[in-house]
Formats: C-alpha cells, structure tokens, sequence
C-alpha cells in the first residue's frame, strides 16, 4: 500500500523504536533529500524527472520589517517515490520569522514520524483491514498523524527557550500528496486553492481551506460558532480597533493586547488559554485529470487577489517556474493600488502542478478568455 515503507524505518513486528531515534531517522532522510535537491526551503523549483510533481516556490518581503513567511517543498517525502510535501508558514510578532522556521523544521519530521508511526500500529492491528478501504484508512492516518504532529510541534515550540513565543507566533498550511490523492491541513488564514477544469473546459477555483479568522464569512455558521464561541467562552475578546474597521482581532480579557488576527496559530502563549488553538482542519481531495495546480499562500495574497483571479495569474504564466513569482509580483501591484496608505505585507506562494497536461496552461487559458469574448459578443 505504501511503498517503500521498509526503506524508512523498519519498524517490524514487536518492534517500537523512540521518539529520538525517529526523529533522527527523519532529520537524516531530510538532509539526504537536500542533498540530492529534493528539498527546497527558499524561492525556486523543484522539477525531479520522472515525477509527475513540478513546484513554483516565491516569497516577498513586505513594508513591515524582516520577511516572517517561509515555506518547503520535499519531493519523495520520507523516501516514498508517491509523496511530496510541501507548506507554507506565516509569522506573526516580534520573534515570528523565528517562529515560522522553527515550526517549518519540527513540523516535517514530527509529521514523518507519527505517520510512519501511526500507519505501522494500524498494519499490527487485526481488526484494521487497510486493503478494504484504501481511501478511508490513508485518510484516517493523516489525519490523526497531523493531529498529534501539531499537538507536539506547538508543546515542543512553548518549551524552546531560544525562540520567545509568548507574544509571538506563526500559521501552518501544509499538503501532503500521496499519489492521486492530496491531504490538506490548515492552522491559521493562509488559503490552498486548486485550479480545475469544468465540462467546458474554463478553469473554476475550488477553495480547499478556511480561512481561521476570529469572524468567519455567513457560509461558514457552523465554524463561525465553533471559532467565535471557544474564545468568548475562554474569555477573549473580539473586535476591530477603530482606524481597521472589518478587521477583527483576538484580544485579552483585561488588555488592548496582542490582536491577533486569526483564531488558530502555533505560538502566541499569551493567548492560548482564551481561545486560540493550533488544531488543524484536515480534508483530502482526490486529483483527477481535470485538476491542475493547488495555490498555497499566504494572507498578503488572499488580502488583495480573488481566488479566481489567482488561477487565471497562474495559468496564463507561460513558464510554470515563474508562476509563483508571477503571482506575488501580481499581488504586491494590488496591494499598491488598493491599499495606499497601508503598509505591504509578505507575499508568499507555492504553486503545485499535479502532472503535465496536454495543453500548455497559458494556452489553455488563452483559448478560455477567447471562448469568453465570443459568448460576451
């Protein structure tokens, strides 16, 4: 089901090595994959032949200071020919770059660890049958596996005396891609966008993330409830300051402090007893051939640029390797025009492409805004 799983940990029957000696396992994986350009932590490609995987990776720095988001990409995660992972990390608050790297480095082999883990205890268990429902059963040990992964990640981040994260914190928008199936976990407001094609072949966004705010959108009641009603619970405040009216922040009970903007992070100890969590939604998707490319960015995109506008920027890129920047770049021009007066934020993308189509993209894009100019005339 998993292949190469041996290659990785030999985790045999009776057998149940430490914590440590995963973890190291994992950090060794991770330099071989650097070695080999497997990994890549910083603005570029990774292209490997033979894969059916291609990543657009570009990051700006805002007006703000120091750039605070970074992000990865691991083709053959953990050694499987079928897996690459990759994700994005936006840092808040005075230590925030600090944060998001910190995060981004104990997230990739935690996560590793735990899923060789948890899928190595689900093999052993006679009444888990992992052939009968492939689907359910990959799903079933992500989810749990990033689950604990987080869980893990923002305790271990809480204890390191290195980084000060009590005023200062970080988000978390990861994918997993397992063959022709993507598991997506979301901590935080950056977006993951997929790009496919309808029956007539235009291209159609599909928003696969909620955007973790401390006020959601009408269509999202059911969280909105969940979100609004932890931290109010927790005895946090929600509300806009007077010169960012729509922009709702987290708040201490008794202080005009920090103002988050968001309502999960990793980090941010200030306010994790009212109400902020690092819990991660988890969903999966299943890539068909319609499916193109997934956009992951961060809120310095999403603040300024559609979901559809950021599919048509990234199909109508003749060169898939500039179309993370082509993005960014498009983005940091919106921010110019629609938001003078307001200081930039970093601007950070990962374009994934699922597989090589027929058709270049900026073609197919440049044959969608024909069909549109004939069906307007």
């Amino acid at each position: 089901m998993f292949n190469g799983l041996a290659r990785s940990f030999m985790i045999k029957r009776g057998e149940n090595p430490g914590n440590g000696d995963r973890r190291e396992a994992a950090e060794a994986m991770a330099k071989n994959a650097k070695k080999n350009d497997m990994i890549l932590r910083s603005s570029g490609v990774v292209n490997i032949d033979g894969s059916d995987n291609f990543a657009s990776v570009f990051s700006k720095r805002g007006r703000k200071g120091v750039n605070q988001d970074c992000a990865i990409v691991w083709e053959e995660f953990g050694c499987q020919a079928d897996m690459l992972f990759c994700g994005i990390f936006d840092g808040h608050g005075p230590w925030g770059h600090f944060v998001a790297k910190k995060v981004r480095e104990s997230m990739v082999s935690s996560l590793l660890c735990n899923w060789q883990e948890t899928l190595a205890r689900a093999s052993l268990d006679e009444d888990i049958n992992l052939e009968s429902d492939q689907k359910h059963w990959r799903f079933h040990i992500w989810k749990h596996s990033y689950l604990k992964t987080c869980a893990s990640v923002d305790q271990e981040l809480e204890h390191y005396r290195k980084i000060d994260s009590f005023l200062s914190g970080t988000t978390a928008l990861t994918i997993v891609r397992q063959g022709d199936l993507i598991f997506v976990a979301n901590v935080g407001d950056s977006r993951a966008v997929l790009a496919t094609t309808s029956d007539d072949g235009t291209l159609v966004p599909v928003q696969l993330t909620v955007d973790f705010k401390p006020n959601l959108p009408r269509e999202y009641l059911t969280i909105l409830s969940e979100e609004a009603e932890r931290i109010i619970q927790c005895n946090g405040r929600v509300f806009c300051l007077h010169d960012e009216p729509g922009v709702h922040r987290v708040w201490l009970p008794d202080e005009e402090s920090p103002g988050l903007a968001m309502s999960r992070a990793f980090g941010d100890y200030c306010v994790k007893d009212c109400g902020l969590i690092s819990v991660p939604e988890v969903t999966q998707r299943h890539i068909t051939s319609g499916d193109l490319f997934v956009v992951l960015a961060t809120d310095g995109v999403w603040d300024v640029i559609s979901n559809q506008e950021a599919v048509q920027i990234v199909s109508s890129t003749p060169d898939k390797a500039k179309a993370a920047k082509h993005l960014v770049e498009s983005a940091a021009r919106a921010w110019r025009k629609k938001r003078k007066g307001i200081a930039m934020d970093d601007i950070s993308a990962i374009c994934l492409f699922f597989h090589s189509t027929p058709l270049p993209l900026h073609e197919a894009y440049v044959n969608e805004q024909s069909r549109n100019m004939k069906l307007k005339k």
